[in-house]
């Protein structure tokens, strides 16, 4: 049709429409059938260029998501809102530095410069083609305050970093592999100067009755490494059917726990781990905040029921539960 552009990848086909306020209208179609497409529409203002950018890296599958999550207000700016304001208000953050690891194509660490004008964000990623796409998008954005660089590997960073006040793991600790987890995590603490903030969020939780973040199976959090394997390539249209046990755990197949985070931190021997409770945005622990975002996302009377439930388990375990992990540690002397 007149106006529309079309842009071919090996994965699909992905339609452009020109609007008449300067926005664009994209639709996308895999070839392959049982191709997993979280979003197939999108209207976004991001240049033409910029999409074609997006497409390159993420293929037709990602397109319209990996958009979304930069312009969204429902995605990663809602998680992040909440899982960093319930904590500290704003003002906290003016003339800080903070380091979003793990940063991919750049999403949330635009959303983080947008939130925190004032700031100074560094994002960090160790694929170099994520970075190269971070920054033509924060050259579109025009932010000034944000930059990207290339992570050395999976369990380092690069040279002459400084310190930090803030550091952000925002979906990212699911997808360290368990050998590199107690590896990295105390080299980014000693980044933390004192008083600085650890927020870890959007990770699922290990011990959830559903493994929602991967494969979308019930109760195969539970079950033996094997069993899971055999069960994600066999029931979970998410899946590859050739995918290897270590594959899905790169893709986050087993969550985390704030326990398991903060064991780590108490043997990195570097300040003493304290595990903050939001006090802001009516929000009294981290359930508090998943109910607040999981509302706004898809609300439902049955979640304040579910909320309850959460509470007295955690309650009953001392530790807290809920479907997502949305944490804030304090580096104290």
């Amino acid at each position: 049709m007149p106006g529309d552009v079309t842009l071919l990848h090996e994965s699909g086909v992905a339609t452009v429409r020109e609007l008449d306020d300067g926005r664009r209208r994209i639709s996308v179609e895999p070839v392959d059938a049982r191709v997993f497409v979280p979003r197939r529409k999108w209207e976004t203002r991001y240049s033409l260029d910029l999409i074609e950018h997006v497409l390159e890296v993420k293929g037709v599958g990602g397109l319209c998501n990996e958009i979304a999550r930069d312009e969204s207000d429902s995605m990663v700016a809602l998680y992040l809102h909440h899982g960093l304001l319930s904590y500290l208000p704003p003002e906290a953050f003016r003339g800080k530095r903070l380091l979003d690891f793990g940063s991919g194509s750049g999403a949330s660490t635009l959303v983080l410069a947008r939130m925190f004008p004032e700031a100074e964000i560094v994002g960090v990623e160790l694929d170099s083609r994520l970075i190269e796409l971070a920054r033509h998008r924060a050259d579109f954005h025009r932010a000034a305050n944000v930059r990207f660089e290339v992570s050395p590997g999976p369990d380092s960073l690069p040279p002459g970093f400084g310190s930090f006040d803030f550091l952000v793991l925002s979906a990212v600790w699911e997808h360290l592999l368990p050998n590199e987890r107690p590896t990295l995590l105390p080299r980014l603490w000693r980044t933390l100067g004192k008083d600085g903030v650890l927020f870890l969020n959007q990770t699922p939780h290990r011990w959830y009755p559903i493994e929602r973040h991967t494969t979308g199976l019930p109760l195969l959090n539970y079950a033996p490494a094997p069993l899971a394997h055999w069960a994600a390539i066999r029931f979970s249209r998410k899946r590859r059917a050739d995918a290897s046990w270590e594959e899905l755990l790169r893709r986050g197949i087993r969550g985390g726990t704030a326990r398991e985070v903060l064991r780590i931190l108490e043997r990195a021997g570097d300040g003493e781990p304290v595990l903050l409770q939001p006090s802001r945005l009516d929000a009294r622990d981290p359930i508090d905040i998943w109910y607040a975002y999981s509302q706004r996302l898809a609300p439902m009377p049955i979640k304040a029921r579910m909320r309850d439930v959460f509470k007295l388990i955690s309650r009953l375990t001392r530790s807290t539960f809920a479907p997502g992990i949305d944490i804030a540690i304090e580096k104290r002397a």
